[in-house]
Formats: structure tokens, sequence, C-alpha cells
């Protein structure tokens, strides 16, 4: 079993899930007490978000490659960043590390593909929403159609990520919005909806939907078993 390096924290209330759910795909393809061999480097999601507002995307990228570095160092054979957004930096990471970095987009893109999905609506931090730098990847190299919230829409799924479920908040009212926004990219054409935040599927799940939901947590802690497992 390869062991895995995850760079968490952002926010850790997702960082828990991805534990838990890898845990689990060990335990439920090995059996009896088998479990992940991983190493954690959890960063201060504060010190990111600060960085993210100001649009210094060069800073940030340094901390997650040196939190990489520091992972490899310690024994990992391959990188599992928790987030979506900060995908926006992962050739740092590759540039300064020598183990493969699982893209969370690539393994998204390729279940999207697997259900025989062209077209897609995604929800995210505005940044993954409106920046070509996840919704490109997304697409390919199946070319999906990539649907995403109009402006206001776009606004309120940002707030609720960072002003609630980054903080463990998680509101009746709050899952009744994002139903909403769902059903009305549902409305515009879309087959089915990426989660594309971390902490999306805190909130809302299959039952919040007509339509296929990709929570890309659970996808890339999937990726990651895979990889674990996989041989040499």
């Amino acid at each position: 079993m390869k062991t895995i390096g995850l760079i968490g924290g952002m926010s850790w209330e997702s960082t828990l899930t991805y534990y838990r759910l890898i845990n689990e795909g060990i335990k439920s393809r090995r059996g009896g007490l088998h479990s992940a061999r991983l190493v954690l480097y959890s960063v201060n999601f504060h010190d990111i978000e600060r960085h993210q507002l100001s649009g210094n995307w060069e800073a940030a990228g340094q901390m997650l490659a040196d939190a990489g570095c520091a992972l490899e160092a310690a024994g990992a054979r391959f990188l599992v960043l928790c987030t979506n957004t900060m995908h926006k930096v992962s050739t740092a990471i590759e540039e300064a590390t020598t183990i493969p970095l699982l893209h969370i987009a690539d393994a998204t893109a390729k279940a999207i593909h697997a259900a025989g999905i062209s077209r897609v609506g995604l929800l995210g931090t505005r940044f993954t929403m409106e920046q070509p730098f996840y919704r490109n990847r997304l697409s390919f190299p199946h070319a999906a159609e990539v649907i995403v919230p109009n402006e206001v829409d776009r606004d309120s799924v940002h707030r609720i990520i960072y002003e609630e479920l980054c903080l463990g908040r998680i509101l009746d009212s709050s899952r009744e919005e994002m139903r909403r926004i769902i059903a009305d990219v549902v409305d515009q054409g879309a087959e089915g909806v990426v989660l594309g935040c971390t902490e999306i599927s805190l909130l809302v799940g299959a039952d919040d939907a007509s339509v296929p939901l990709f929570d890309t947590t659970a996808i890339h802690a999937q990726a990651a078993v895979e990889t674990a497992l996989a041989h040499p």
C-alpha cells in the first residue's frame, strides 16, 4: 500500500471527510483492521483565505508547495490536495515535488464521462466557478459542457461556503437555497451537477437534486484509495 500525502485544512471540516472516506475505502477493499497509510499536512486556512482575497496566488501556491515537499519528505508516494479551489496553484506543487499530484478535476471528469453525461452544472467558490483553471480541466479531454449559476447565485454559493460550511454551520435555509440553485442549473440543461467545493457535500446530497450529483470529495477520496492500492 502506498503512503498518501494529504494537504488539508481548507477547510478542516472537509478534511475530516477525506480522512474518513479514505480509511473506509481501504477497509472495504482490504477488510479486517486495515486502514490507510497516510500523512497529513493541515495548513492554517486563515492564511490561505487572506491570499485568496488579495489575489496573491503565488504566495498561496508557495505555502502549499512547501506542504507538498514536507509530505514527500515524510514518505508520501503521491499527493492529494483536499480542496477544489486551491487546485488553481496545483502547478506550483507539482513543480516543487517529485511525486504525483492526484488532481481532483481529473478524477471528477472521469466520473462524469463514466456516467455518460455531457453537460454538467458546477457549484463552488467564485474562483472555481468563474476562472478557467478548473472549468477547462473538468471538460478535458471529454469536451463536457460546464454550466454555472448566474452571478447572484454564484455570490450566494460562495457566501454559504465561506461564512457557513467552512465554519461548521449547516443551516436548513441554506440547504433550501442550494436546492433551488441546483434546480436552476438543471433547468439550463445540466444533466448532472458537480459539487465543486469539498464542503458542499456537508450540506446537500443525492436526495436534494433531480439529477446525479458528483461529490468531488468522495470521488477524490476514492481515487486516492485506488491509487494507494494500485501496483506497483
